[in-house]
């Protein structure tokens, strides 16, 4: 589907402004500015985030309760429990308030449930067994805020239960000791998008202020907390950048054996977000998704150098299975879509047997980002259940739309742009049937994909020392998006695609001066545009580095042929 192509209204007076009083390039500037950071406070905490930008964390709601009760686990030796999730985020979480309590004398367990078969979150026979166990305190992190039932039950059963958590609560919150969760709508911390790894943070700060600790001691652990952050694809603005800011730094010479040899082995020469979302997040994810996510958590919490390298090869193993699985179900899709009356449907809504609900998310999201459709993959099960993942548009509320085609799911959740779903395998067709009709009602397939571009740029104009100025606007993420810019009229002087007709390799060239371009998964577009055919662009500006040698790159994001 061709994609709009949408510039964004640089303030030139603006960019002159910044440039001048943070002594940074114009391009760095106009970056700046179309972020919409106008005041000098702004900028500078953007730039340059520092420890003094953490908000205080006894302002996140319940926070002086969940301290409190934590601090009479910690002088009476209670046995407490942390109750995590199978991701990045929950295993990171996890670590961080172990690793933390353990130093304050308190060895805590550790609870994650297995995601094939417990699913996320609290669960009724997790919190029997964990009583059965002795624990008198748990502590979640990364879920538990629709938990009310199972807290309910750990109270009957004697367990005190402090809850922190990032996600939307319900109307009703648990019955908890204390529900820490800056998305309740009577907090009044000042920021709400804060990864479970960044609550389970706030909380060791809190702990370390009311027992008069070094700052230090919780501060150590921003080399997990922001892997976690970046993982989970929060906004990367306020309290996340500062995080990630710092964070970063701290991984670059992390002393975390477990993080510091999974690291090592991504073989990525350089340490930033990039690092992190393609290189560390796969790996770690790969183990729960796998139904493995307690070898991540032994990563991160062994002291062993031998122990590391053998768990980062058993990662490395499972993040391997998980790709060639991956793989398999997104040929049998492309095969599925081959039909033309698939083809004209408004949106993708496909089920086989056999297909693996641990890896059916990452799929649909690549078949999503490829067709420009919502789409929805199920598995189906034994004993006539079916699970499925799905991943929208922007423009397109897919939580909605199962909340409006309802008739034939037995439960689902998720946000407007990734559900998760279970159905009985025989109400698929009609599941299917009613959810295009509501699509097509929706009038989805008039949805343009937009791509916004931060600027336009003459490739005669470019230089490396440009490039490197724009790593001032590290780490990216969302709501801190990777500059785009849009380069027109340059000449194709070479074009290939690369692993079996899967990505573009491109040579452009203006006025003498060429440039290496690279396009991720657009190598089916090779055929469209022949040698000297006149192009533009829209792409990130990388720096190739190949035997010591530095060299400019396109990395493409979008084209189309010249209309100049």
């Amino acid at each position: 589907m061709n994609k709009k192509w949408e510039l964004i209204n640089t303030n030139n007076e603006e960019v002159e402004r910044i440039s001048k009083e943070f002594n940074i390039s114009k391009l760095v500037a106009a970056m700046i500015s179309n972020k919409g950071l106008k005041t000098t406070e702004e900028i500078e905490v953007f730039l340059h985030p520092r420890r003094s930008d953490f908000h205080d964390p006894f302002l996140m709601p319940d926070m002086e309760k969940a301290v409190s009760r934590v601090i009479k686990a910690i002088e009476e030796k209670e046995k407490v429990t942390i109750y995590g999730d199978y991701d990045v985020d929950g295993i990171t979480s996890s670590t961080v308030l172990h690793r933390f309590l353990k130093e304050c004398g308190l060895n805590t367990n550790i609870y994650i449930p297995n995601r094939l078969s417990e699913g996320y979150g609290l669960n009724e026979n997790a919190i029997r067994k964990i009583a059965e166990d002795g624990t008198t305190l748990i502590i979640t992190v990364d879920c538990g805020i629709t938990g009310n039932k199972e807290v309910e039950l750990a109270k009957e059963l004697g367990i005190d239960t402090i809850v922190t958590d990032h996600h939307e609560p319900s109307e009703e919150l648990p019955k908890a000791i204390a529900v820490v969760d800056c998305k309740r709508k009577d907090s009044t911390y000042k920021f709400n998008s804060l990864a479970g790894c960044g609550v389970a943070f706030k909380l060791t700060q809190a702990i370390s202020k009311k027992l008069n600790l070094p700052e230090e001691k919780s501060l150590k652990y921003l080399d997990i907390v922001c892997v976690g952050t970046i993982s989970d694809i929060v906004p990367l603005v306020d309290e996340n950048r500062t995080i990630a800011k710092l964070g970063l730094r701290l991984l670059n010479q992390t002393k975390n054996v477990g993080l510091k040899a999974l690291l090592e082995s991504t073989g990525y020469p350089k340490i930033n977000s990039t690092t992190v979302s393609f290189g560390l997040a796969p790996r770690i994810n790969a183990c729960g998704r796998m139904g493995h996510a307690d070898e991540a958590l032994k990563l991160f919490l062994t002291n062993n150098i031998e122990e590391a390298k053998e768990l980062t090869a058993k990662l490395n193993g499972y993040n391997q299975d998980r790709q060639d699985i991956e793989k398999k179900i997104f040929n049998e899709v492309q095969e599925m879509l081959n039909s033309k009356e698939e083809q004209k449907l408004p949106c993708i809504i496909l089920g086989k047997e056999n297909w693996h609900h641990g890896v059916i998310g990452i799929v649909s999201s690549k078949i999503t980002e490829m067709y420009s459709k919502p789409s929805i993959l199920v598995c189906f099960e034994e004993e006539n259940i079916a699970r499925g993942s799905g991943r929208s548009v922007p423009g397109f509320d897919l939580h909605e739309a199962l909340e409006k085609c309802n008739n034939h799911i037995k439960q689902f959740g998720g946000h407007s742009m990734a559900i998760g779903l279970t159905i009985e395998t025989s109400e698929f067709k009609k599941f299917k049937e009613e959810l295009e009709e509501y699509a097509i009602k929706e009038e989805v397939s008039s949805i343009v994909p937009i791509i916004k571009i931060d600027e336009k740029i003459n490739m005669q104009d470019i230089t490396i020392q440009d490039i490197k100025d724009l790593e001032l606007l590290e780490p990216f993420g969302e709501a801190n998006k990777i500059p785009l810019f849009q380069i027109s009229n340059v000449k194709i002087e070479s074009i290939r695609t690369l692993s079996e007709g899967k990505h573009l390799k491109m040579t452009i060239k203006d006025d003498g001066k060429q440039i290496d371009s690279i396009g991720f998964n657009l190598g089916n577009l090779a055929t469209d545009y022949p040698i000297d055919s006149k192009i533009d662009l829209v792409g990130n500006l990388e720096i190739n580095n190949f035997r010591g040698v530095e060299n400019i790159q396109l990395n493409i994001k979008d084209l189309r042929h010249s209309i100049l």
